[in-house]
């Protein structure tokens, strides 16, 4: 799968909007958007033109596929299962997106960021139903329990520290001192604060 190599906060300028990549650092002074909230690049200063139709498409999917850090074939895939499911499709493509390994892991406070809770899982410190689990795509269900390793235990207290203010949403439950998540529901719109409008998704693809 191919992998970004370049600086982080050139996403978010060039989303035009913080997709908190970086975690903590996000949330300080030292953000890049924050500092320079233009696009990146010689010309990112420059007066744009009227932006076309078809262009807010797909910078909105482009905004959802990196916040949640998905590889172009990897979200295209994600949005063909969505399509045929019933119910809403933009809706059911945030659903599969929210139930990712990786996002969990960063939505329970375990990881700062969805690419700090991916390294997590490959370096296999992340049990699933009492089973290792080293794939950050893997899919968690109703029911799910998720625990870290022992090891890992004096770093989530240091994260918990740091983000006292950060709330888990109500379909995950938590125990930070024994390091367990369990997944209590499905996520429904609402329980979800990734702001991407998710219809524009569904237009991009269907165009």
């Amino acid at each position: 799968m191919s992998r970004y190599r370049d600086a982080i906060c050139k996403l978010c300028r060039r989303e035009g909007a913080k997709l908190f990549l970086k975690g903590d650092r996000c949330y300080t002074n030292k953000c890049a958007f924050t500092r320079r909230s233009y696009a990146p690049g010689q010309h990112g200063q420059t007066v744009r033109r009227k932006v076309s139709e078809y262009s807010i498409r797909l910078r909105e999917k482009q905004k959802a596929r990196r916040v949640y850090g998905v590889a172009e074939r990897q979200f295209a895939k994600y949005f063909e299962t969505a399509a045929r499911e019933k119910g809403v499709t933009g809706q059911r493509l945030l659903e599969f997106l929210e139930r990712r390994m990786d996002n969990v892991l960063y939505r329970l406070g375990f990881a700062e960021s969805r690419s700090a809770a991916r390294q997590l899982v490959r370096h296999g410190n992340v049990m699933l139903n009492g089973r290792k689990m080293n794939i950050p795509s893997c899919a968690v269900r109703v029911g799910d329990e998720i625990t870290l390793k022992a090891k890992m235990l004096p770093k989530l207290k240091q994260l918990a520290e740091k983000a006292e203010d950060r709330t888990i949403p109500s379909w995950l439950e938590c125990d930070k001192d024994k390091a367990i998540g369990k997944i209590i529901s499905i996520p429904t719109r609402e329980q979800i604060d990734t702001v991407v409008e998710e219809q524009l998704i569904v237009e991009y693809y269907s165009r």
